[in-house]
C-alpha cells in the first residue's frame, strides 16, 4: 500500500446555528469544502428531555444535493414531503437525495423526550453534478444491523460500510456519484488499514477518542478532529490510542462551480433564486407541522 499523505489537519470549532451548539469541522476560512462533500456537522451529544430539545428541525427545504445523517446516539424521527416518516435509531444512517426538491423535518422523537435520554449525530451535504440537481427526491434509510462490516485482524476495529466498498464488501446506499462513507470503531490498541480509490478525495473524522494515522498524525478530540488526504496513494493506516469512533469519507471530485444559500447547493445564483421561488410557489411539495 502507498500511504495518502495528509494535505491539512483541521480543529472542529463549534458554531451556533439559532439554538443549537455544534461542531462544524468544514467548510471554515480554512476549508471551503472537500469537494464532493459541502458540509459536516457534528451535533451533540445533547441532553434531551421535555424541559430541554434544542434539536428539533421543523419543516425546511433542501435541492440540489444529498443530505446524510448518521445517528450516533439517541433516536430521531424523520418525516419528508415524499410521505415518509421513519424512527432513526443509533446506529442507523438516512440517505436523502434531495434533487430537484424535498422538505423534510427531523427532531428527537416524542418518546425520547418523555423519557429523556442522549441524542448525537453527524450530518453530511454530499454535493450533485449540474445533470443531477434536478432529478426527483429520493429516500433512504438502513438500520444499523443491515450494514456489512469488516474486522481487522487483531479483531479490535470494526468498520461499517455506510456506501461505496471496503474489501470485497458494499455500502447499502445507492449513491449518486461514487462516494465511500464507512463508521470505524476502534479498541485502544486496534490496528487497521482503509483502502480508498486514488481518484477520490478522502477525510478522516473523529468523533471520539484518540486515534494515530499513518504513525505520523495523531487525531485528538479539540486538537486535531479532521484531516484531509491528498490524492498521492491508495489508502491510511490506523491504530487507536483509547477506544475511538471515525467517520471516514472519499469522493470522487465534481470539479463544478458551487452556489449555496442556506438550504440550497446549486451551480449559479440565477438558479438558487428558482430555488427559493419553487419551494415559495410549493412545488418542493407540502409537509405539515407535526
Amino acid at each position: 500500500m502507498t500511504q495518502n499523505t495528509v494535505k491539512r489537519a483541521g480543529k472542529s470549532h463549534f458554531v451556533n446555528m439559532g439554538p443549537i451548539r455544534l461542531r462544524q469541522p468544514f467548510p471554515t476560512q480554512h476549508i471551503e469544502m472537500i469537494d464532493p462533500f459541502i458540509l459536516l456537522h457534528h451535533y451533540g451529544p445533547y441532553d434531551i428531555s421535555e424541559a430541554n430539545n434544542p434539536f428539533d428541525l421543523g419543516p425546511h427545504p433542501h435541492r440540489g444535493f444529498e443530505p446524510v445523517t448518521f445517528l450516533v446516539q439517541g433516536e430521531q424521527l424523520h418525516r419528508d414531503s415524499l410521505g415518509h416518516e421513519s424512527v432513526v435509531k443509533a446506529g442507523d444512517v438516512q440517505w436523502t437525495t434531495a434533487g430537484r426538491g424535498i422538505i423534510h423535518a427531523e427532531g428527537p422523537t416524542k418518546d425520547l423526550v418523555r423519557k429523556g435520554g442522549t441524542i448525537e449525530g453527524i450530518q453530511l451535504w454530499v454535493n450533485l453534478p449540474s445533470d443531477k440537481k434536478m432529478i426527483p427526491a429520493k429516500y433512504q434509510h438502513a438500520k444499523s444491523e443491515e450494514f456489512n462490516e469488516t474486522i481487522s485482524e487483531d479483531k479490535k476495529v470494526t468498520t461499517k460500510i455506510i456506501a461505496g466498498a471496503h474489501e470485497g464488501f458494499y455500502g447499502k446506499f445507492a449513491t449518486q456519484t461514487s462516494v465511500n462513507a464507512f463508521m470505524i470503531q476502534a479498541k485502544a490498541g486496534g490496528k487497521d488499514i482503509i483502502h480508498f480509490d486514488k481518484s477520490h478525495q478522502g477525510m478522516l473524522y473523529l468523533l471520539k477518542g484518540t486515534a494515530s494515522i499513518n504513525a505520523s498524525e495523531t487525531l485528538e478530540l479539540d486538537k486535531n478532529q479532521l484531516l484531509e488526504f491528498n490524492q498521492d496513494g491508495n489508502g491510511f493506516s490506523i491504530e487507536a490510542k483509547t477506544d475511538s469512533t471515525l467517520l471516514f469519507l472519499s469522493g470522487e471530485p465534481i470539479n463544478e462551480t458551487v452556489a449555496t444559500y442556506g438550504p440550497y447547493v446549486m451551480n449559479t445564483q440565477t438558479e438558487l433564486l428558482e430555488a427559493m421561488r419553487d419551494y415559495q410557489m410549493g412545488k418542493m411539495g407540502f409537509l405539515p407541522v407535526n
